[in-house]
């Protein structure tokens, strides 16, 4: 900005105070001043700035006083009354301004936003329709209309209209992040990827539309066109914090662990240090197995935002790395006391308390994974070994029959529990689901003497197995 448009913009600003000082004068002593329409304009507007919405409704009632067939002031208080939830009284005074200016944008896309706010999406799209044909700013009502298709889970039509925002104004961001939004949750990268690369054919210079390509790119596992995209990003605009941020994890997926943490402190140059970013460089850390950093920058991470789970998780894992694992069973419960029913973290908490021969709170914690996550076939794996490891053959069958229940198809749990009904004397069950495994998978038969070596000197197992060979 010029020192020009700085001096002129500082100089409205002390003439709004003015302004303002001697209407909350005329409030104050009772009496009544001239104030022009224009005067009174900037009066509505300082308060709305100010977010003293109950000034601002004092001018504008004052306003309509002595000019009453201005819409702005009409408008100004339905916008008021909409956001104080007065839904009703604001659309009876559209009601009266559109009356007055039947030909006002600002009125339509005011009255679709009230409307949208009672959750009446086809009055709310009627009315947006109607302001196009008065607006001399397009995007900003197909964005509206967007994200009224996208509340209501209409993601296709969101999309249809996001384009023809950009197509108005690509120099839109708002638009362009949200079409990369509703291309992720349609899990549409590939036309993410298309549509952003013809686009930065026509407008090479957009920043936002590099960050979303690589941001598909990503999706894609595409880390290499990903980390290109980013520095194009970059090198239009080189105090992007999120395109570093981004670029950071593009470089830890591809393993270049040292390259990301240097790029993820560089986000710190442009943007207040994040949690997140403390986060993923002590994870970097970790993957590198320098878990003396690794826990340094987890701890950066948790106080920087306490709230934070993951951080607290990593602490306690990168202090089990260093052989502290009684120290580290504290951090991992920190990350439970947030995160109650997240499933990873209970399978840790159970590792470790395994690890440290507590084998009933290991149970438990194995337990609590199956409820959550009755999806996760190790768990059903691990929890069997536990208890088989404590001569629990009956609770190590009872979970493996369980998990065979979640993973009916699944052959490591069935080589398994064949080993173990085989341990447990039951022969001819034991040959049914070694049956159905090693038609699932013939490679993974050696699961079975793994557990059960003896198993190999077993003609009918034997036997079985070399039917199957091919």
């Amino acid at each position: 900005m010029s020192e020009n448009n700085e001096d002129f913009e500082e100089g409205e600003d002390q003439e709004a105070a003015r302004l303002v000082e001697r209407f909350e004068k005329m409030i104050a002593s009772g009496s009544t001043m001239f104030f022009d329409a224009h005067e009174l304009e900037e009066i509505v507007e300082y308060y709305i700035d100010e977010n003293n919405h109950k000034q601002a409704l004092t001018a504008i009632e004052f306003a309509l006083k002595n000019y009453s067939f201005a819409t702005f002031f009409l408008l100004r208080k339905a916008q008021l009354l909409s956001a104080a939830n007065q839904t009703h009284q604001a659309l009876e005074i559209l009601s009266q301004a559109e009356r007055l200016d039947p030909a006002n944008d600002e009125l339509f896309m005011t009255k679709g936003g009230v409307y949208s706010q009672m959750g009446l999406t086809d009055q709310a799209i009627e009315n947006y329709k109607k302001a196009l044909d008065f607006t001399e700013v397009p995007d900003e009502v197909y964005l509206n209309m967007a994200f009224e298709f996208e509340n209501t889970g209409k993601t296709e039509d969101a999309i249809y209209y996001l384009k023809k925002s950009v197509q108005a104004n690509p120099e839109n961001e708002a638009a362009l992040y949200e079409l990369a939004f509703c291309y992720e949750i349609t899990n549409k990268s590939e036309l993410a990827v298309s549509f952003y690369t013809e686009f930065l054919d026509k407008h090479p210079y957009s920043k936002t539309a590099w960050f979303n390509l690589g941001v598909a790119y990503n999706r894609l596992k595409l880390y290499e066109k990903a980390l290109l995209a980013y520095d194009y990003s970059i090198a239009i605009d080189d105090t992007f914090a999120s395109a570093y941020f981004n670029k950071a994890n593009a470089l830890a997926n591809l393993e270049r662990y040292d390259e990301a943490i240097e790029t993820y402190k560089e986000t710190f140059l442009y943007e207040l240090h994040d949690a997140l970013a403390y986060y993923y460089i002590a994870e970097c850390y970790e993957k590198k197995e320098n878990y003396d950093q690794a826990l340094v920058y987890y701890s950066k991470a948790s106080k920087t935002d306490p709230q934070l789970a993951d951080a607290w998780l990593g602490i306690g894992i990168s202090l089990d790395s260093l052989d502290r694992t009684s120290e580290g069973i504290h951090y991992i419960k920190k990350a439970l006391d947030l995160q109650p029913e997240n499933p990873i973290f209970w399978y840790v908490y159970g590792d470790i308390q395994s690890k440290m021969g507590f084998v009933e709170e290991a149970g438990i914690a194995y337990n609590k994974v199956t409820e959550l996550e009755p999806e996760n076939k190790e768990i059903w794996l691990d929890y069997s070994n536990l208890l088989d490891s404590q001569s629990d053959k009956t609770g190590a069958l009872e979970i493996l029959a369980e998990g065979v229940k979640n993973h009916p198809d699944n052959p490591e749990l069935l080589y398994r529990i064949s080993a173990c009904l085989f341990s447990a004397g039951q022969k001819q069950e034991a040959l049914s689901f070694l049956h159905k495994a090693l038609g699932l998978d013939y490679d993974k038969h050696i699961d079975l003497f793994e557990y059960m070596p003896q198993l190999k000197e077993n003609p009918a197992v034997t036997g079985l197995i070399e039917s199957y060979k091919k």
